[in-house]
């Protein structure tokens, strides 16, 4: 049948039996399948069983009305046999594919090209049994093309009905607020907000703030969690980091992200941080769209950040200094509203394209693994980081099939004076002292920054741009 041979037919001798016995093969592989693509906590779904028979069922009564048109009752049975045999095969080999991905035995550009290879699977077993029967009973062309047409619409209905009813399904848990979170919150966000040290006179701090937008996914929190733990331990900024998280279940543990904490820690950023001195590296990580990334955090209501709100909130703060990493879809239009002189504005994709690696095994995104765990521990300025993680996306990208992201970064006309000072101090702290390399007994702490303009007044920084 599936290559289009009306041998078929002779090969079939159907009875009422076989169909019991197919159906239950076809019904059994299927539950297998279901079953082991199911997420953990997943029950059997009566629904989705029903929502299964409805095709096969569908190509019974064509049988039956084959047969009659045709004056020959052994074709009742015919085509929902050869159907339901091809659609046996498929499920058990989709079960076997889902069985190797669950340990982790599949190549990761599978995981984008088998969707479609089993989509295209089905239509084929359907299509040609619709096929070798329009040649077998000699059917004209154009009541060919109506029956394809038919087919293709009751398919495409099915397909998403089964998409939605699965024969194991999660049962979706709404999102409780626990009345110790509603009391809880505003304590861990003072707290939070106490924990930022002001700056010392006359050197550079950095400070560091990110903000976990999605709660439905662990991968942004987690994203998140390990940039800050990056620049506190790494690169020196515990006591000036502060992180804003929205996840499921860190409601008692960590302040929350809305426009209301976002702005409160940038004002108290502001007031610790010496404006011409210090630099805020501020990253998110979320879902996005054109001038949005996503605040959700149910069962609050929340605004999302867009873009100009996000500008006027940095030169509300009196933050000066910036460097700011957006890792979401579309993100690259954050750039025009973001960009200024003084700031540095990388995105995770272009503004018209999406990014990838948002999936709740994920412990972080594509561009956050390739930029912030791998990329940043090599390179000892954010231009040459930024090259190496587009390089890195982009290669994962193509090897997934994916269309590329394109990551982007802009540097302000005054920030690209003042940026290879401000690297300095950033990335020296992350390599030991000399002192430390041959005194084991002794270590050396280096506060003097060079003669750069990290260390000249705004006026002179503008000069020295000039």
């Amino acid at each position: 049948m599936l290559v289009g041979s009306t041998r078929a037919f002779s090969w079939v001798k159907p009875t009422f039996i076989q169909f019991a016995v197919f159906a239950l093969l076809a019904l059994g592989s299927n539950v297998l399948f279901s079953w082991l693509a199911a997420e953990s906590g997943s029950i059997f779904n009566e629904q989705g069983l029903v929502s299964y028979l409805i095709w096969p069922m569908i190509i019974l009564l064509s049988g039956i009305i084959l047969a009659r048109r045709a004056s020959n009752q052994t074709l009742v049975f015919v085509p929902v046999v050869l159907w339901l045999v091809a659609d046996t095969l498929s499920a058990l080999l989709q079960s076997l594919v889902q069985f190797f991905g669950s340990y982790g035995w599949l190549p990761e550009w599978s995981y984008s090209f088998l969707p479609i290879l089993f989509l295209v699977l089905f239509l084929w077993q359907t299509l040609a049994l619709l096929w070798i029967f329009s040649r077998r009973l000699r059917i004209p062309w154009w009541e060919r093309i109506i029956i394809l047409v038919g087919a293709v619409a009751l398919l495409t209905i099915w397909q998403r009905n089964v998409a939605d009813q699965p024969i194991f399904k999660q049962i979706p848990v709404e999102p409780v607020l626990e009345e110790a979170a509603l009391y809880e919150q505003p304590r861990l966000l003072q707290q939070a907000l106490n924990s930022i040290d002001p700056s010392i006179d006359g050197k550079t701090d950095w400070y560091f703030m990110g903000v976990a937008g999605f709660s439905g996914q662990n991968v942004f929190r987690s994203e998140i969690n390990k940039v800050r733990e990056l620049f506190d331990v790494r690169f020196g900024t515990s006591g000036h980091s502060l992180s804003l998280i929205n996840n499921t279940y860190s409601w008692m543990d960590e302040p929350i992200a809305t426009k209301t904490s976002i702005l409160r820690g940038l004002k108290k950023i502001g007031q610790q941080m010496n404006a011409d001195e210090d630099v805020l590296f501020l990253t998110l990580s979320s879902h996005g769209n054109e001038d949005i990334v996503q605040l959700a955090n149910p069962p609050i209501a929340m605004d999302n950040l867009d873009a100009a709100w996000l500008r006027e909130a940095l030169d509300a703060s009196g933050i000066r200094w910036r460097v700011i990493v957006v890792s979401s879809c579309y993100s690259g239009s954050f750039i025009d509203e973001l960009a200024s002189p003084t700031t540095v504005v990388i995105t995770a994709s272009a503004a018209d394209k999406a990014s990838f690696g948002c999936t709740n095994t994920a412990e972080m995104t594509y561009f956050g693994q390739a930029f912030f765990a791998e990329s940043l521990r090599g390179n000892t300025s954010f231009e040459s980081a930024f090259k190496d993680a587009r390089i890195r996306v982009n290669e994962r990208e193509s090897a997934m099939g994916f269309e590329p992201s394109e990551p982007q970064m802009v540097i302000g006309s005054l920030m690209e004076t003042a940026l290879p000072a401000f690297e300095q101090v950033l990335f020296d702290k992350a390599r030991p002292s000399v002192a430390s390399l041959t005194n084991n007994t002794a270590s050396t702490t280096v506060n003097a920054l060079p003669e750069t303009t990290a260390n000249l007044s705004v006026g002179e920084v503008d000069a020295a741009a000039e």
